[in-house]
């Protein structure tokens, strides 16, 4: 799977939790963290399933 299927994938999943977060009527700072942690979960683990393998 490639990193950019990953990044569109949780950009959709940021984008749902940060306006549930909306409706729920959080304030604006505590979605900015949320989006910004979720923001580095989403790279890290994008970037751990899609690095290619090392040859043995």
């Amino acid at each position: 799977m490639s990193f950019g299927l990953y990044a569109f994938g949780y950009l959709i999943v940021i984008a749902g939790v940060a306006y549930m977060a909306h409706l729920m009527h959080l304030p604006q700072h505590w979605i900015g963290a949320i989006v910004v942690v979720l923001l580095g979960i989403g790279i890290v683990t994008g970037v751990q399933n899609t690095r290619a393998k090392d040859p043995n």
